[in-house]
């Protein structure tokens, strides 16, 4: 009978341990983006960002994330290029200083792969997106790994002449990796 209670006791500690995902780190994180650029893929990134998060892997539909990127942090492959992508014909950095992703539904698929439902705000523009999130469970962190294609005329990023694709291609390729922990 104590073979018993032993047994159900190691089968019951994993979830007696589950862990709510709270604290984002960002020194551990990357937000990042390619694009084509006449014919060229150009790599890019941003430095600053804040994010706040609730994630219990038992309970994925309760789970909520808010992600804000400040656009001056941009590294968008050169210096030129980060000063021209303030102007209005880019992010228009004056009047929109942030982009805002704020989640709306999470959904388990199986094998600690998530989808992401949720808007994304650029230069006064929101758009619905859906995104495929890995999760990594880690020692002291987990990552949330996803990647999604963002277009960026649906937003207004490069307008008047940098909105002919064939000189800028259309599709971004967004690529991140979100570590946190349960402290």
């Amino acid at each position: 009978m104590k073979s018993w209670i032993v047994l159900a006791a190691l089968l019951a500690a994993p979830a007696a341990h589950a862990v709510e995902y709270r604290t984002v780190l960002p020194a551990q994180s990357r937000i990042g983006f390619e694009f084509v650029q006449m014919g060229v893929k150009i790599p890019g990134s941003f430095k600053r960002f804040a994010a706040q998060m609730a994630f219990d892997p038992a309970k994925p539909e309760s789970a909520r994330a808010t992600l804000e990127i400040d656009l001056a942090s941009i590294d968008a492959g050169s210096p030129e290029a980060n000063e021209e992508s303030a102007g209005k014909l880019w992010f228009d950095r004056a009047a929109f200083p942030k982009a805002r992703f704020d989640s709306t539904q999470v959904r388990a698929l199986g094998d600690n792969r998530f989808e992401l439902r949720g808007t994304l705000a650029i230069k006064g523009k929101r758009r619905e997106l859906t995104i495929p999130v890995q999760l990594v469970p880690g020692k002291a962190a987990a990552r949330f790994d996803g990647s999604f294609v963002l277009r960026r005329l649906d937003f207004g990023i490069g307008e008047g002449m940098w909105a002919d694709v064939g000189t800028v291609a259309n599709e971004v390729n967004v690529k991140f990796s979100i570590a946190a922990s349960g402290k």
